[in-house]
């Protein structure tokens, strides 16, 4: 699918449904079906808006997230929280963004990196990815953001 968002520059339905089903989100919920009553072509909208800023490299890294955040937010399932986004960005520039879930959230805060809930925690936390990969020695100091996130995950797995 990472391949398929990065040529075509927008994320269907159906590839949302397969994030759904790899981040083991609920799709029985009235976000889910008010979603998937959108037509596709709105969807693809939204989501090649985030696509392009999130692979728009005169952007900064927190921009970018930003940016493609805030285009994500019209959509059912994206107003609140970070997951789905974080994955549709991911999917979207798989070497500039990174996947935020609790686990990564803990992982931060396990390293004294405090991130609040409050709004733009998604920029937020790939502002701290960011730190990380800068104050990392090598080789880590060249790994990607969504390398990152997966050593965040399972830090506390």
């Amino acid at each position: 699918m990472t391949r398929r968002a990065c040529t075509s520059g927008s994320i269907g339905k159906a590839d949302i449904g397969a994030l759904l089903v790899w981040k083991r989100l609920r799709a029985d919920t009235p976000w889910a079906a008010e979603l998937m009553a959108l037509a596709d072509s709105d969807v693809r909208r939204a989501t090649a808006a985030a696509t392009a800023a999130a692979q728009d490299t005169s952007l900064s890294r927190r921009s970018a997230a930003r940016a493609g955040r805030a285009a994500l937010a019209s959509l059912p399932g994206f107003r609140t929280g970070d997951a789905l986004a974080s994955a549709v960005l991911t999917a979207a520039a798989p070497d500039r963004m990174a996947v935020y879930d609790r686990r990564a959230h803990d992982g931060l805060h396990a390293l004294g990196i405090n991130l609040s809930h409050a709004p733009g925690r998604y920029s937020r936390y790939i502002e701290a990815i960011d730190q990380l990969l800068t104050a990392a020695p090598d080789p880590i100091r060249h790994w990607t953001a969504r390398d990152i996130d997966t050593a965040l995950y399972w830090m506390t797995a």
